[in-house]
């Protein structure tokens, strides 16, 4: 894990270090690796939002057409250590305050995943009001406890949002898509 690095191909449109809005604003990247996952080292690249076992990097929020692109990297524990309460407390609120109303979170490097209470998506949920929460190139296995958990009930996901090409893609090109895939499945 500790050779996994966030996404950085996007750095010259975005840098959530450097955006007052980010709750990662002025924040120095650390080349010193301290973060770890059931003792297992992280790159020093990813961002803490408090949780022990899921980080995740920021990699593009476009204000303008009200998006955010957030890249997972761990376990998403909900069962011991609410971690959905840590994601939406530290990062999604500070967005949701900033207009932000589409969420794209990245699970490329997610790991596993274990549900436990719904308070939080559904808080979530209402917050997009008529925006929406994208799940992108999640492992089949975590779709199939999102699914059991029912949290196709705030996310989108599974079936065409499995977008192995992403990374080619400008974030723009990527928002474009996956908002066309998401009203053709609402219409």
């Amino acid at each position: 894990m500790h050779d996994i690095e966030p996404f950085y191909s996007w750095q010259r449109y975005y840098l959530p270090y450097e955006d007052p809005k980010s709750p990662f604003f002025q924040l120095e990247e650390t080349t010193e690796y301290h973060n770890t996952v059931y003792g297992y080292y992280l790159h020093p690249y990813w961002d803490e939002i408090g949780s022990e076992t899921l980080y995740c990097k920021l990699i593009m929020v476009n204000y303008l057409q009200k998006y955010a692109v957030i890249e997972l990297i761990g376990e998403w524990n909900d069962t011991l250590h609410n971690d959905v309460m840590y994601l939406k407390r530290f990062l999604i609120d500070k967005l949701l305050k900033n207009g932000i109303k589409y969420f794209l979170l990245l699970g490329d490097n997610l790991l596993q995943f274990h549900g436990g209470e719904d308070d939080y998506y559904e808080e979530w949920f209402e917050d997009v009001e008529d925006g929406w929460i994208a799940a992108i190139n999640f492992r089949d296995f975590i779709l199939e406890e999102f699914s059991k958990f029912r949290l196709d009930f705030y996310f989108n996901y599974g079936g065409t949002l499995q977008i192995q090409n992403w990374r080619t893609l400008k974030p723009d090109q990527l928002f474009s898509l996956v908002n066309s895939l998401i009203v053709r499945r609402l219409s």
